[in-house]
C-alpha cells in the first residue's frame, strides 16, 4: 500500500509529465511531446533499478534502513 507521501510525489510527477508533455519539452529542445515523455519513461526506469541496486547493496552491508 503506498503512503500519502508516495502518493504526493506520484502526483507531482504526473503533473511535471503532462506540463511537459503539453509544452513538447525535450532535452535538446522544442520538438514532439511524445518523444519527449519516451526519453522521460526510459529515464525513469533506469534511475529506479539504479537505486533498487544501490540500496540492496547498502542495506547488505548493514548501513542502510531494514524493510518492515
Amino acid at each position: 500500500m503506498s503512503t500519502s507521501r508516495s502518493q504526493l510525489y506520484r502526483f507531482a510527477r504526473d503533473l511535471g509529465n503532462i506540463e511537459a508533455f503539453e509544452h513538447g519539452y525535450r532535452r535538446g529542445g522544442l520538438n514532439g511531446g511524445i518523444e519527449g515523455e519516451a526519453e522521460r519513461y526510459v529515464r525513469r526506469m533506469i534511475y529506479r533499478e539504479g537505486n533498487r541496486q544501490i540500496n540492496h547493496v547498502v542495506r547488505a552491508v548493514g548501513l542502510g534502513p531494514h524493510r518492515r
